[in-house]
């Protein structure tokens, strides 16, 4: 059986940190990809399930050796329609054929109350195959607790995340009850989320955390709190995170637990033919930068 966790470390342990996110946009696609649509007379929107497929699974081959894991956002398949739900299957599957040793992480934000999120992970985990999923915590340890209990998969909690707005909530300070009787303390709703996830909901060892790369001072205080716990880390690229803050203030103590997402920049690297080529050559040399990066903060 294939196991989330047991699959990232042994990436981790080969020096693979690059989660290279699968964001099928046509807008965006090589222009060969969109040309064949308009052949076939098919909306630019609604493209054939098939180029989507073609284009994720190229990208997937030409980095198979690099990356620690892949990330499919549901979105750019479910507004496809109903075959973009047999692309996702489709890519998912190839993943798991071209890169056995690779673990898929669904970016779906999945979470409503416990009897609603069997669906949910009925969906991702026994039909789509997904190793991981992204989840929301707004509902609490109760209601997540079918996703929690499945202790071979990767459950990912949005804790601080990479978006310019999301301090609106997960800044506000707030008090609690500290670990000494009777004491309260005052923390951001985002540190008491990583606190919760790392100390009372991580039972099974199934855990991880999302943290954007673009607040490099906040993802240094989760893993603070959160000691090994992985953390997926968006916002590398196009979002403008800072690679070497991301590494030095994500890194656990042995210079792991960092899942380093980058999207854009790697998918449309190149806007011709030679797509897969560019996402490969981006890919690497994220690869080697993160590589530098950890041999700069172990010095």
């Amino acid at each position: 059986m294939r196991n989330f966790h047991d699959l990232i470390k042994a990436r981790w342990a080969e020096g693979k940190f690059v989660c290279v996110g699968l964001d099928p946009d046509m807008d965006r696609m090589p222009e060969h990809l969109k040309e064949r649509c308009r052949s076939a007379e098919l909306p630019v929107h609604r493209p054939d399930p098939s180029t989507v497929v073609e284009f994720c699974e190229s990208i997937i081959a030409a980095t198979k050796d690099l990356v620690c894991a892949y990330k499919p956002n549901s979105a750019f398949f479910e507004g496809l329609g109903h075959s973009g739900i047999e692309a996702l299957l489709e890519v998912i599957g190839t993943a798991h054929q071209l890169a056995p040793h690779v673990p898929v992480i669904l970016d779906a934000k999945r979470a409503d109350i416990d009897n609603t999120n069997k669906g949910y992970i009925k969906s991702a985990f026994d039909l789509l195959g997904a190793d991981a999923i992204t989840v929301h915590p707004y509902l609490g340890k109760q209601a997540l607790q079918p996703f929690l209990a499945r202790k071979e998969k990767g459950i990912i909690v949005l804790c601080r995340t990479s978006n310019k707005g999301a301090g609106e909530f997960q800044d506000i300070r707030v008090q609690t009850v500290g670990s000494e009787p009777g004491s309260i303390v005052s923390a951001k709703l985002y540190e008491i989320v990583a606190a919760q996830v790392a100390h009372e909901w991580n039972a099974n060892g199934n855990c991880a955390l999302v943290v954007g790369a673009t607040y490099p001072a906040e993802l240094a205080r989760v893993r603070q709190i959160v000691g090994e716990l992985p953390i997926l880390i968006p916002g590398i690229g196009v979002q403008g995170g800072d690679l070497e803050k991301t590494v030095a203030a994500g890194k656990d103590s042995r210079g792991r637990g960092m899942i380093i997402n980058s999207s854009r920049s790697i998918l449309y690297a190149s806007s011709g033919e030679d797509y897969a080529e560019a996402a490969r050559r981006e890919t690497l040399k994220l690869h080697k930068a993160i590589k530098s990066c950890l041999e700069e903060v172990t010095v």
